[in-house]
Order: C-alpha cells, then sequence, then structure tokens
C-alpha cells in the first residue's frame, strides 16, 4: 500500500507560479508511473501530468510548457512545477500513483485569482 500526501497549494495571483510536492509513505523508484491530476468544482478529475520511471513525461495540452513534472526517488517525492498560472487552474490537485491499483493522496487546494 502507498500513501501519499500532497503541499505547496494555495493562493496565486494570475501569472504567478507555485511547486507543488507529493511524498510518499515508502520508495517509489519501482512505481512505473505517478501523476498529478486536478478536479475544479462541479467537474470530473482529470490528467494533468505524468511521469514514468523511465524519464518519460506526459502533459494535459492545457498546461503544456506551463508545468514540469519531475521525480526525486531519493526523496520519494513527485513535483509539479506550475508557472504562468491562470485562474482556469483553479482546482484541487491530487497526487497518483499507480502499483497495480490507483492510489490518491488527500488533494492540496490551488487558487488562482486577483
Amino acid at each position: 500500500q502507498v500513501q501519499l500526501v500532497e503541499s505547496g497549494g494555495g493562493l496565486v495571483q494570475p501569472g504567478g507560479s507555485l511547486r507543488l510536492s507529493c511524498a510518499a509513505s515508502g520508495s517509489i523508484s519501482s512505481i512505473y508511473v505517478m501523476g498529478w491530476y486536478r478536479q475544479a468544482p462541479g467537474k470530473q478529475r482529470n490528467v494533468v501530468a505524468t511521469i514514468f520511471n523511465y524519464g518519460r513525461t506526459d502533459y494535459a495540452d492545457s498546461v503544456k510548457g506551463r508545468f514540469t513534472i519531475s521525480r526525486d526517488n531519493a526523496k520519494n517525492t513527485v513535483y509539479l512545477q506550475m508557472n504562468s498560472l491562470t485562474p482556469e487552474d483553479t482546482a484541487v490537485y491530487y497526487c497518483n500513483a499507480h502499483v497495480g491499483e490507483d492510489y490518491w493522496g488527500q488533494g492540496t487546494q490551488v487558487t488562482v485569482s486577483a
């Protein structure tokens, strides 16, 4: 079983940046894929970015060029660097680990507003 704890959310002005962190309870080096998802009020949860243990990364079209996902296996942590934020990025962001089944963190709120 994998426990995930997100942090780093908050309130930021449009054009600002945030870095989210997802700390796992154990080693992530063998986890094939981890990712960040987000869910805005009244909408379904959608993938934002994924990272595989061999280095491949994928991004939703809406965040390409603005967001960067990375993983530090030594710290058992996955990051999401978010730049040039817009109000449309406002959502609860969830960390995901796929290890036979999906594991989720509790989520961290990101609000982009002037």
